[in-house]
């Protein structure tokens, strides 16, 4: 069994049993909620949406807007489009690493996390969390959906919370590491395609 089914498998399973132990009601309604969009997401053909970034550094802070677009594996392009002075920097993100593509302009910034992210792999990281991540936790938010998801088992992992909006598409997520939100994104037009 490759380990990217194992992965899911140990999702799924999980995400059976927890439905199981809650029962009836809202925690279930929300659980099921969270795995339709997945089930949603993993089968379409990829996906596109905007998203502003601000990076916190604790002493300082990097805001920025990116237009992107996912595929069917969950890799990410990007274009820069906000500020001006970065606008038109375009980038690929993946699981292997990540390429960024300029003329007369640089984006730079420190990477967060022990090394482990670049602010501009936020989205990218949003989008392959939501495909594959660990739901640790899930409840409705008025209309839509307060979903907590870690990356990985690891003791190091990255935590995304995520609000959705009432179509259960991601509104807002927070990246955070060791009790700290190091990255926001605040998510516009998402589309399924």
């Amino acid at each position: 069994m490759n380990r990217a089914f194992g992965r899911k498998l140990l999702t799924l399973t999980l995400t059976l049993t927890l439905t199981l132990l809650a029962g009836c009601g809202e925690t279930a309604s929300a659980l099921e909620r969270a795995m339709t969009f997945r089930a949603k997401l993993l089968a379409a053909a990829g996906c596109t949406f905007d998203a502003e970034v601000i990076a916190d550094y604790g002493d300082k802070s990097h805001s920025f807007s990116l237009s992107c677009q996912g595929d069917e594996n969950g890799n990410l392009t990007f274009t820069v489009t906000a500020p001006e002075t970065l606008a038109g920097i375009t980038g690929t993100v993946s699981a292997s690493g990540g390429e960024l593509t300029f003329q007369d302009k640089a984006l730079a910034f420190d990477l967060l996390a022990d090394g482990q992210i670049s602010p501009v792999s936020g989205p990218w990281l949003l989008l392959t969390t939501l495909r594959s991540g660990y739901l640790t936790s899930c409840g409705a938010s008025g209309e839509g959906l307060r979903l907590s998801i870690d990356d990985s088992y690891r003791e190091d992992a990255l935590s995304l919370d995520i609000l959705t909006d009432g179509a259960d598409q991601p509104t807002q997520a927070d990246i955070v590491w060791q009790g700290r939100r190091i990255v926001s994104l605040r998510v516009k037009n998402f589309t399924l395609l």
